[in-house]
Parts: structure tokens; sequence; C-alpha cells
């Protein structure tokens, strides 16, 4: 296998990883992690846009069977729900979670202590769910869970609002990216997410992570080890343009990516507001989206 521990140990061994944590952590005096670039010192406890200060929040943190099957395989994901979230999608199914931040502050040594019981339990990886906004907060818990034995990979799984600076900052720190690419349209994106300029963050970002880790690595038993695995939420109507979406995926990231082509939309939260997308997609509508993926050459889909 090319990839037989995660990235991390080596940045670890080297002391890169300590390095990127004190970079990390500087940058939440003036906090510029995220594309809102909100400026404020969150250290001091100033809150941006994820409403999040110095210490992050975690709602829960479980084995998680629920995921795509390489990611929780048979012994699940170690998967830690951060509170807080730099986007405010309309239809959250999290809401309690993303925006009214249900969860409890805690530290570097309680989170790393979280990676290292998930590690205990037999999990096949460490699934950092909402992690944008508090990246510091990850990093300086991992060097405390790396120092005391974690060697689980790590899964950053992002709604896709992230920075490239703050992304090249976890090089060779991330072995698994699984980010959202939730619209193509920039006016659907201000429309229902509140973020005018998602799509084109969102596409440069996705680059960034492919240009890290590469296709997703399967081992022998079908668990992810390495590379990236992109989610797209299908919307009723087609509002998210799913097939603009798989033709950039497979003409500017990869054919042979992994993409995960979601039918659990149900209308959450605020969609009552939103007539468009205040109904479940249908049968044909999903299957109309699965072809069109198909179409524009991506052949690992996930199932």
């Amino acid at each position: 296998m090319p990839y037989s521990y995660p990235s991390y140990l080596e940045l670890t061994k080297n002391g890169m990883l300590a390095e990127r944590t004190q970079q990390l952590s500087k940058a939440l005096e003036e906090c510029r992690l995220c594309p809102w670039r909100c400026g404020v010192n969150r250290l001091a406890g100033e809150t941006g846009r994820c409403q999040i200060g110095g210490d992050a929040r975690v709602y829960s943190y479980m084995a998680h069977h629920g995921e795509e099957r390489p990611i929780s395989g048979v012994r699940g994901s170690g998967t830690i729900f951060f509170s807080g979230c730099n986007l405010h999608c309309v239809f959250c199914q999290n809401a309690d979670i993303s925006q009214q931040n249900y969860g409890l502050s805690v530290s570097a040594e309680k989170l790393a202590q979280m990676m290292l019981a998930l590690q205990e339990l037999g999990c096949h990886n460490i699934n950092l769910v909402s992690p944008t906004h508090v990246v510091p907060q990850i990093i300086q818990a991992l060097q405390i869970a790396a120092g005391s034995g974690l060697s689980l990979p790590l899964v950053y799984n992002t709604g896709g609002y992230d920075c490239q600076e703050t992304l090249r900052l976890l090089d060779g720190v991330i072995d698994i990216y699984m980010p959202d690419m939730k619209y193509f349209n920039q006016q659907t994106a201000e429309r229902l997410s509140g973020i005018k300029n998602y799509p084109a963050i969102n596409q440069v970002a996705v680059k960034e992570m492919h240009r890290q880790v590469g296709d997703l690595v399967l081992d022998r038993n079908g668990i992810a080890i390495h590379g990236l695995l992109i989610r797209h939420l299908v919307l009723p109507g087609g509002a998210a343009d799913t097939g603009k979406i798989a033709q950039f995926i497979s003409e500017e990231i990869s054919a042979n990516a992994y993409v995960n082509i979601m039918n659990q939309y149900r209308p959450e939260y605020q969609s009552g507001d939103f007539p468009e997308i205040n109904r479940r997609i249908s049968q044909r509508e999903y299957k109309a989206a699965v072809q069109s993926a198909l179409d524009a050459g991506l052949r690992r889909l996930d199932s």
C-alpha cells in the first residue's frame, strides 16, 4: 500500500506539526481562517460568522456507521461533530449544532482525549465534521493525541467553503478530504446559503485538496486510507446544478474522483420559506442526477 500510516505522523517526527500548530494558533488573534475573513480576535472571546471563540465546541463524538462505505467500514468512523459553521444553509439538517451552537466548549487536551477514545473503540479514522472554523484547535489537539499514540487517518469533512491558505497549512496533515460541492450557480448559493462566492471558492478549495491527496485510495478491505471523496446533495428542481458540478469534477479535478451523489435531501430548518426546495426530491430527479454524473464521465460513484 502506498500509504501505510497517517500523514501527520511524519510531520510529528520532524517537528513540522508543532510549527503548523503555532502558525494556526496565532491566526486566531485576527481570524482569517475561512473565506469570510472576519478579522476578530477569537482568543479574546470575539466571534465572527462561525460564532465560535478561542475554544472549539463539540456536540458529540461517536463511532458513526452512517457515512459512505469506505469511511464507515465495519467498525465505524470516529466522528467528532463540531458546533458552529461558516455556512448558513436554509435547509440545514443539523441547525441546532451549526446555527444554535448546541454543544460544550472543549480544551485541546479534551479534544485529544476524544480522538484517542475513538481509536480505542476500533474506529477506522477520525472524522472531523464541520472543521473549517476550528482548524487551529484541531491541530493543537492532534499534536497532543499523536504524542500519545494516535495513528488513525484524519478525515476533513467540510461544507466546502474553505480558504486555500488554510488548506495549505493542512498539507501533509489531512489524509482524507471529504468536501461538499453544493452549488454551481452563485445566485443559488447566495439565496440558499447566504454566500454569493461559494462556487468559485469551493472549486479552488477542492482543487487544492486534490492536489494534496489525489484520488481516493482504498485498502484491500475497501476502507479509505488516503485521498479525496466529494459529496454532492441533489436539490429539488435541479437547483444544485448537479450536471455542471459533475462536469467540473470530471474535467477540472479527475474523472477518477470518488463522488457521492446524495439523495437524502429533506426540507428542514428554514426550507419552508423557499418554495422551490420545500419538498423532497423525486426518484426521477435522483436518477437524472446520477445519469448526469455518468454522462460527465464519472464512474466511481458511491453506492
